[in-house]
């Protein structure tokens, strides 16, 4: 059992690359901790994107225990939910498990989720522009990153993330926002957890990886995703999402064979596992003490 400070740290916080077994680990040290396990995952929130993001609620059930997790299922398929959404469903669940005198297990790998919970800024909370961003969205990626670095430094560029098209626009937005707004004032919990990373060589990692991407297919990952198609889900939505629910759903519409569905998407969540240690290293240059197991 893990004893910790109480007097340091009021949560403790699990994170790692996709396939490194967190989900285990943060339902074992609720268990110990009494602990309620809050979810720090961007596409866990949606309903009925079970096989492909990985969920496995069936773990959350210990020595007949069950163990009590948020932020999980919360959002419908079909609309867009971002990272202001999350701060705000954050701040109830955190309530939720302290109310319960519950210690609060923080669990995921969406690097953008746990930079917002452990420094509680306000940049969740600047306005989406719409307009704005249909612009931006016909820019080639070295044509945002040139607008953006057009843009005088400010405290956010430090945090900015910058690893896809989606989050590149939003980080544009944030900072044109910038020049001639100020952040708005926003209450948030002050987070201070104990962190474990679960760590891997490359080798295994990868093995993990294949091991689960065959894992999920044989248990009904192309039928979840040809059920969401057919429930009337666009397949626009469905490759936005990314990862699996892209590959499968260009394999179905006809535009990949499986084997090349397979291959493609193997390669995609080993490169998606490479930038999530980017983060989590960027978090240990920041000061983040991250204990590595």
């Amino acid at each position: 059992m893990l004893n910790i400070d109480t007097n340091i740290y009021n949560s403790m916080m699990v994170l790692g690359p996709t396939a490194s077994g967190k989900t285990k680990l943060a339902v074992q040290l609720a268990y110990e901790q009494n602990g309620c396990v809050l979810s720090a995952d961007s596409r866990q929130v949606y309903k009925h994107l079970d096989i492909g993001t990985g969920k496995d609620l069936e773990e959350y059930i210990i020595y007949d225990k069950q163990i009590p997790y948020k932020l999980i299922d919360i959002a419908e398929l079909g609309t867009q939910y971002n990272l202001s959404n999350y701060i705000n469903d954050f701040k109830d669940a955190w309530k939720q498990c302290t109310d319960a005198k519950q210690l609060p297990i923080i669990c995921g790998g969406t690097g953008l989720y746990l930079g917002a919970i452990l420094k509680g800024h306000s940049y969740a909370h600047v306005p989406v522009n719409e307009i704005f961003r249909k612009e931006l969205e016909s820019y080639s990626r070295d044509k945002l990153i040139n607008y953006y670095n057009k843009f005088p430094q400010t405290d956010y560029h430090q945090i900015a993330d910058l690893s896809t098209q989606r989050r590149l626009i939003r980080a544009i937005e944030i900072v044109k926002y910038l020049q001639i707004n100020i952040l708005p004032e926003t209450s948030f919990p002050q987070v201070k957890p104990y962190i474990i990373g679960l760590g891997q060589t490359l080798e295994l990692r990868r093995e993990k990886i294949k091991m689960r991407l065959q894992n999920r297919l044989d248990s009904g990952l192309v039928d979840e995703v040809k059920t969401l198609l057919q429930q009337g889900l666009q397949q626009e939505y469905l490759i936005k999402l990314g990862l699996e629910y892209k590959y499968i759903t260009l394999y179905i519409s006809g535009q990949l064979k499986y084997e090349e569905m397979q291959e493609q998407l193997y390669n995609h969540i080993c490169q998606f596992a490479k930038r999530q240690m980017t983060w989590f290293r960027k978090m240990e240059r920041e000061g983040y003490d991250i204990h590595w197991l």
